[in-house]
C-alpha cells in the first residue's frame, strides 16, 4: 500500500495564470478522469507526452513542421502534470513515491527538451545549455520547501509559463527558421536564441529569489 502524507502540503501559487489554468482543468476534465485511473498512471501519460515532444523536437532537424508534434506533446504533458496532483489530493491517493515520480519526469522532460532545441538548426546549443538546468534546480528548491515547511512553493513563473515559452519557441522556429536577426561577436543570433535568453533571465532571477528566501527561513529555524 502506498505511503501517504499525514499532513496535506500547502500549495502556494503566486502565478494567476497557473491558478486559473488549474481551476479550468479541474472543472472541465478532472471530474471525467476514470475512477480506476491512478495519479501515477496520469503522470505516466504526461511523461509519454513529454517524450513525444522531445522526439519531435529532434526530428525538427529534418523539417521545422515536426514542432507541431512538440506542441501537441507539450499540451499532453501540461494537462497530465496538473491533473495527477488533483486526482491524488481529491481521492486521498497522495504518496511520496508519486510526488517523486511527478517531479523527476517534469525535470527530465524540461531538461532534455531545452537541450533538444539547442541541437536543432533554430537555436545555438550554448544558450540552451545554460537554460536546461533551471527547471531541475528550481524543483530541488521547491522540494526543500516541502521537506522543511510542508509548503509547495511554486515560482512566479510556473509550468504553464514554461510550456508557453516552449510552444512559442516551436512557433517562431516554424515561422522564421534559421534566419539570422543580429550578429554578436561573429555569431548569428536566431529567433530561438533570442527567446531562450529572454525567458532564461527572469527564470534565473526567480530561482535565485526562491533559494535566498529558503536560506533565510532555514537560518531562522536555527535561532
Amino acid at each position: 500500500m502506498a505511503e501517504k502524507y499525514t499532513n496535506p502540503v500547502k500549495k502556494i501559487i503566486p502565478s494567476r495564470l497557473e491558478t486559473g489554468f488549474q481551476q479550468l482543468l479541474y472543472k472541465s476534465l478532472g471530474k471525467h478522469i476514470p475512477k480506476d485511473m491512478t495519479p501515477n498512471q496520469i503522470t505516466a501519460v504526461g511523461a509519454l507526452g513529454g517524450l513525444f515532444a522531445i522526439i519531435m523536437a529532434l526530428l525538427a532537424n529534418i523539417s521545422s513542421l515536426f514542432f507541431i508534434g512538440t506542441i501537441i506533446g507539450l499540451l499532453i504533458h501540461l494537462v497530465a502534470d496538473d491533473l495527477d496532483g488533483y486526482i491524488a489530493r481529491t481521492r486521498g491517493m497522495s504518496s511520496r513515491a508519486g510526488a517523486y515520480f511527478d517531479l523527476i519526469t517534469d525535470v527530465l522532460m524540461s531538461t532534455f527538451l531545452i537541450l533538444a532545441f539547442g541541437l536543432t538548426p533554430y537555436a545555438h546549443l550554448a544558450p540552451a545549455a545554460f537554460a536546461a538546468p533551471l527547471y531541475g534546480i528550481m524543483n530541488v528548491t521547491m522540494m526543500n520547501y516541502i521537506i522543511y515547511f510542508n509548503e509547495f512553493q511554486f515560482p512566479r513563473l510556473g509550468p504553464v509559463e514554461a510550456h508557453i515559452a516552449y510552444a512559442v519557441f516551436c512557433t517562431l522556429s516554424m515561422i522564421f527558421g534559421s534566419r539570422i536577426f543580429v550578429t554578436v561577436f561573429g555569431v548569428g543570433i536566431m529567433a530561438g536564441d533570442i527567446l531562450i535568453i529572454i525567458a532564461m533571465l527572469p527564470m534565473y532571477w526567480e530561482m535565485i529569489r526562491m533559494a535566498i528566501a529558503l536560506f533565510i527561513r532555514l537560518k531562522g529555524l536555527e535561532k
